[in-house]
């Protein structure tokens, strides 16, 4: 998939490290709906490794993931 998907929210984590972004992700999502999607920006390398494993440990679907040269981009649906 070439194109960002449509997205609910957004989390703006650039400029924190391991393991804030995790930490405002787990926040973010209980303010959102099941099903909903949320845009994750991060410039932490981990997250590559952790936002995947976040999704698989509680059921999310990373639907999208862009790299950028100095940001990343998470597309993550909510799960139902």
């Amino acid at each position: 998939m070439s194109e960002q998907p449509v997205y609910d929210a957004t989390l703006d984590t650039c400029g924190l490290y391991c393991p804030e972004p995790i930490m405002m992700m787990h926040n973010k999502v209980r303010d959102m709906s099941p099903g909903q999607i949320l845009e994750v920006l991060a410039t932490d390398p981990a997250t590559t490794r952790d936002i995947p494993k976040f999704c698989s440990f509680l059921g999310h679907e990373l639907i999208h993931r862009a790299d950028e040269e100095t940001q990343y981009r998470y597309y993550i649906r909510l799960a139902e």
